[in-house]
């Protein structure tokens, strides 16, 4: 839509969608369907350009301490790796820089899966990946797998644009995290992980919106 703010624009937007009828009686927003959804498109879009900048803005020294942090919180979270298959991501934009958890994961016994963009509105695929398996460059010139077959998780870890107090995550507007969690025939462990400056107060959640299990930051 040519009304909607361009990428960097509304760090500090004005008017987020005003839906208080959609709030429970803790004051939450629920999922619904009811809200305009050019308007929550639209507040989404603004948010999500504020908390790149602002991830952006954080020091690459800082990031690379913060993402230690987080890869011990995972450590706490999933337990013993050994035998599981875990889905990461090639950090971009500022994401936390799982690359070298990752690597231990395998050293410990565990298995890791890098997701796959196969088509636009379409589920990701994983394919298994190991530190010098041949990659190349997918959507937005992010590295994957260059072949595999599909392979099926148990741990879904997926970096977060936002995230609120029900764990709903504020991802990149591709809809694809949520597509895919929906059509996977076993559910994963699913965490989300990010900065603790990442929080906020909802993303004004829709019915298709998945909550992940579990968030891990730097501080927990």
């Amino acid at each position: 839509m040519t009304d909607e703010p361009e990428a960097g624009e509304g760090a500090h937007y004005a008017s987020p969608p005003c839906f208080m009828h959609e709030l429970d009686a803790n004051g939450a927003a629920r999922p619904v369907d009811a809200a305009p959804w050019a308007d929550v498109a639209r507040w989404r879009k603004a948010e999500r350009a504020r908390l790149i900048e602002a991830r952006l803005a954080i020091p690459a020294d800082v990031r690379a301490s913060m993402a230690q942090k987080i890869a011990a919180g995972l450590d706490a979270a999933i337990g013993d790796v050994a035998g599981r298959l875990v889905s990461l991501y090639w950090p971009f934009r500022g994401e936390p820089d799982m690359r070298p958890w990752m690597a231990s994961v395998i050293d410990r016994g565990g298995a890791v899966a890098l997701p796959v963009v196969v088509e636009k509105a379409q589920p990701l695929v994983f394919r298994a990946y190991k530190p010098g398996d041949r990659l190349e460059k997918g959507v937005l010139n992010i590295p994957i797998p260059a072949e595999g077959e599909p392979v099926l998780p148990d741990v879904v870890i997926s970096p977060i644009v936002g995230v609120d107090p029900q764990n709903y995550r504020l991802g990149y507007g591709g809809g694809f995290f949520d597509r895919t969690l929906a059509a996977m025939p076993k559910k994963p462990l699913v965490i989300g992980i990010g900065y603790e400056m990442q929080r906020i107060a909802t993303i004004y959640p829709q019915t298709h919106d998945i909550p992940m299990d579990r968030i891990v930051t730097e501080q927990a």
